[in-house]
């Protein structure tokens, strides 16, 4: 089970939200935490910590006076971590290829797949050309309705005639890489795990499945690994410290070894017990002084030509004082 860390954009803002409130009509969402940070700033922190697979939604309808601020976020965060991270909102078969161009490993999709409330297998087929299936996942997040669960649509807000079953993953897996799916009536609640849609998805060997929904806390990180069969990846929103949560960013990566245990996390652990705020102004700093390096690379042309220059004087004072 590794960690997928999360960057949810909305009305141009990276924030976290109660999923099942999203609404086109005036751009509505309740918020949980709106951040000050730039989509920059989590790539980069993302890519410090080698957390590949990581996905970014854009939460507007791709007609929203929003979508534009949106994408703009969006694109920092994958010029940040290039090759790192995925991102799905308004993905079509006609821009899939412009955001695997912009950085992104891969396009995530819905709506467009599941138009009118049914699969569409020809889009399939278009996004496949376009991107290559192992660029593409699907996103089959879904809400429960007479006790089974049905993808939705349109930011979560219309249910499909499509139900979640272990048949329609492995009917599918042949156009996508991997699947993302969001407990919709659990997220961004952080009350607790959809344990009943977990438990669905352990019964699937396939493709790679990342959930992502309501993690409260590290019991929750506990049952999921048991219910999921330590097979089922996580994502960890509002629950997080580093957006507004009581869940220590860092301590998640180490219960969830994060990478295979590669990641030169070992100094963050140390951070334990100190506000997140301080820990926030910390990797600020490190975002700052990144930029300075790249601005500073020219430090060292200028100290040898200082250096020649030095030399040189020298040379001339030496010549003169000979005559």
């Amino acid at each position: 089970m590794r960690f997928r860390p999360c960057i949810d954009i909305h009305n141009g803002k990276i924030k976290q939200i109660v999923g099942g409130s999203l609404l086109d009509q005036g751009d509505f969402a309740t918020e949980n935490f709106v951040s000050e940070k730039d989509g920059t700033f989590y790539g980069k922190l993302y890519k410090e910590n080698h957390l590949n697979g990581g996905h970014i939604i854009m939460l507007n309808a791709r007609d929203s006076k929003y979508y534009e601020e949106d994408k703009v976020q969006a694109l920092k965060a994958l010029k940040a971590f290039e090759g790192g991270l995925q991102i799905g909102g308004g993905i079509t078969d006609e821009n899939a290829k412009e955001f695997i161009e912009s950085g992104a490993s891969h396009v995530i999709v819905t709506s467009f797949v599941f138009a009118g409330g049914k699969v569409h297998y020809d889009r399939l087929d278009a996004l496949k050309e376009q991107v290559g299936r192992e660029h593409l996942v699907l996103d089959l997040s879904c809400r429960k309705r007479d006790d089974k669960y049905y993808i939705t649509t349109d930011r979560w807000q219309k249910f499909t005639e499509e139900e979640l079953t272990i048949e329609l993953l492995h009917k599918l897996e042949s156009w996508c890489d991997e699947y993302l799916i969001h407990g919709v009536d659990v997220e961004g609640k952080a009350q607790g795990i959809d344990q009943e849609l977990v438990q669905l998805l352990a019964r699937y060997n396939g493709n790679k499945v990342t959930y992502a929904g309501g993690v409260k806390n590290f019991d929750d990180l506990e049952l999921l690994k048991n219910y999921g069969n330590d097979k089922i990846d996580v994502t960890i929103g509002s629950a997080l410290d580093l957006f507004g949560g009581d869940m220590e960013f860092f301590e998640s990566l180490r219960i969830l070894r994060c990478n295979d245990n590669k990641s030169e996390l070992s100094n963050t652990f140390t951070w334990s017990g100190k506000s997140m705020e301080g820990r926030l102004e910390y990797m600020k700093l490190l975002y700052e002084a990144s930029n300075f390096t790249i601005q500073a690379r020219w430090v060292i042309p200028f100290a040898i030509l200082g250096i020649i220059g030095v030399l040189l004087l020298l040379c001339h004072g030496n010549h003169f004082l000979s005559c």
